[in-house]
């Protein structure tokens, strides 16, 4: 009975030491905030010691962390389909300010090889070639199964590049597996990059055992593991390099192009990871102007941009992002633009007049085929470089090579006889030196001199002119369609034709060998 008494007196003395506690925190921090506002007093009303108490603030861990606090500015809502520009403004020509950095010493150079492997020809090949049977590929996109849809004509599989005076190194497929040994190869880019990617896998699968490999298809990453060699083949979609509104692999039909010229990160983000990169970015920019939606825009306001000059921003940005994090243990690729056979006159094969090797001709045309003067009908087919909009009409201007005319008008005749100027039909590739209208110069020219600043950080796949003789190459009507075709569509074939991807095996087999061969 004794013990209760005895416990009851601990509780006035706990109470008592917590409330001392209590009293001296209480003090010293009221004596802790006399001090600082002191120093601050001391710093407003005695301009003799302003440098003095500067530093002291500087040096007070409690000045630093007020001064560090800075509040966040709120995110950017990341692009997506249904994104829209509250309003549009003309481009006011900003630029992201990127790190500055200088080109390498010697400019770009496009391979340390000392053979040309992109200038050659196609040779018919039906013994070494195709490198693989569409049949046998299970990873095959009905998009670029040309005969599983139709095409009876396969001649298309069996030609070779050859290039001048050297020979590629011979496809081995056990080869390449031991150069991507425990790496990671990414493609990166639109469906022609895609198809690329396509190309590789059915090249490379063939050896792996069934249960040893493995397809992981994602809506942003899609990857074909082997598992034998702990590596992968992979494609990430990113039509434009940066971030846009049109990052959706499957649904991107929209009527407006919107993108941050400054923002890499939904992209970089995934392939900072691979060993082996290769890119490209061509076709989308060709669709019309693009609107630029910058991070720092809070109010939704885009500027409207060509698309030549929002190609050059996003160009820039990739160009800051392999520059500063682009190592030697990496290897990045960039691949030249795939060019389209939509139309078969030919493209300028000059940049201005030269006394008498070059003429200037200015042509009059209510259509391409339509020539006002008759002296000049031949010359229609010679190498246009550029038009002005006239009214309902438009006005070519053309140069061409004097001495060259007479090849320049039998290469029309190269085309199927009865071409619209279209893929359709097309059964043969181009001989020759030939560049197609739609290989766009002034892009060529810009992709040139961002590469150049990079110098020998990146490898270029210059696949365009090899491509460009190969108009027997693409789909045309031989794939999946995903909507009924009206009769009115059906009547006329040209009209329909994909002359924009090609079909497997084909002309991005020899992309990949090329690649195989600088590996």
């Amino acid at each position: 009975m004794h013990k209760w008494p005895k416990k009851k007196t601990q509780y006035p003395l706990i109470a008592l030491v917590f409330f001392i506690f209590i009293v001296f925190s209480i003090l010293y921090n009221e004596i802790y905030i006399h001090e600082i506002q002191s120093k601050h007093s001391t710093h407003h009303t005695d301009d003799d010691d302003s440098s003095t108490s500067a530093k002291e603030e500087e040096e007070d861990p409690l000045f630093q962390s007020v001064k560090n606090l800075t509040l966040p500015r709120i995110p950017p809502v990341p692009l997506d389909k249904s994104s829209a520009c509250h309003s549009t403004v003309k481009y006011s020509g900003k630029r992201a300010e990127w790190d500055s950095f200088k080109p390498e010493s010697g400019g770009r150079r496009e391979m340390p090889e000392t053979c040309d492997y992109f200038s050659g020809e196609w040779v018919f090949d039906n013994s070494s070639h195709p490198l693989y049977k569409e049949s046998d590929c299970p990873y095959m996109s009905d998009q670029l199964a040309c005969h599983k849809h139709g095409r009876q004509d396969l001649e298309y599989q069996y030609w070779r590049w050859q290039p001048h005076n050297c020979n590629l190194k011979r496809w081995n497929v056990t080869e390449m597996w031991e150069k991507l040994r425990g790496k990671r190869l990414m493609f990166v880019g639109d469906s022609l990059n895609r198809g690329q990617w396509i190309s590789m896998v059915c090249l490379m699968q063939s050896v792996i055992p069934a249960d040893k490999k493995f397809m992981t298809p994602q809506a942003h990453l899609s990857i074909f593991r082997a598992e034998e060699y702990n590596a992968s083949i992979e494609f990430l979609w990113a039509p434009l390099l940066v971030e846009s509104n049109s990052d959706d692999p499957v649904d991107h039909r929209l009527s407006e192009r919107i993108l941050r010229p400054d923002s890499l990160l939904r992209h970089s983000s995934e392939w900072m990871h691979a060993d082996i990169l290769v890119f490209n970015s061509y076709l989308w920019w060709r669709q019309g102007p693009v609107k630029l939606l910058w991070s720092s825009e809070e109010n939704g306001v885009c500027e409207e941009i060509n698309g030549l000059g929002g190609m050059e921003l996003a160009m820039d940005a990739w160009a800051n992002w392999v520059d500063s994090n682009v190592d030697p243990a990496k290897k990045v690729f960039f691949v030249t633009m795939s060019p389209t056979h939509f139309t078969s006159e030919l493209s300028c094969s000059a940049n201005g007049t030269n006394g008498n090797e070059d003429a200037a001709v200015d042509v009059w045309a209510t259509r391409r085929d339509k020539i006002r003067n008759e002296d000049l009908r031949d010359l229609v087919w010679m190498s246009f470089c550029g038009r002005q909009d006239e009214g309902s009409e438009l006005r070519w201007f053309i140069l061409v090579k004097k001495r060259d005319a007479n090849a320049l008008v039998r290469r029309k005749g190269e085309w199927e006889p009865g071409s619209e100027g279209n893929c359709y039909n097309e059964k043969l590739p181009l001989n020759g030196t030939y560049w197609g209208v739609d290989s766009d110069l002034p892009t060529m020219q810009m992709v040139e001199r961002t590469l150049a600043r990079l110098g020998s950080t990146v490898n270029v796949l210059n696949i365009t002119q090899l491509s460009d003789y190969r108009k027997d190459g693409h789909p045309s009507i031989y794939r999946k369609f995903w909507e009924a075709l009206t009769p009115e569509r059906l009547a006329d074939p040209a009209s329909y034709s994909d002359c924009i991807h090609w079909c497997l095996p084909g002309v991005p087999d020899v992309w990949n060998e090329l690649l195989f061969q600088f590996l």
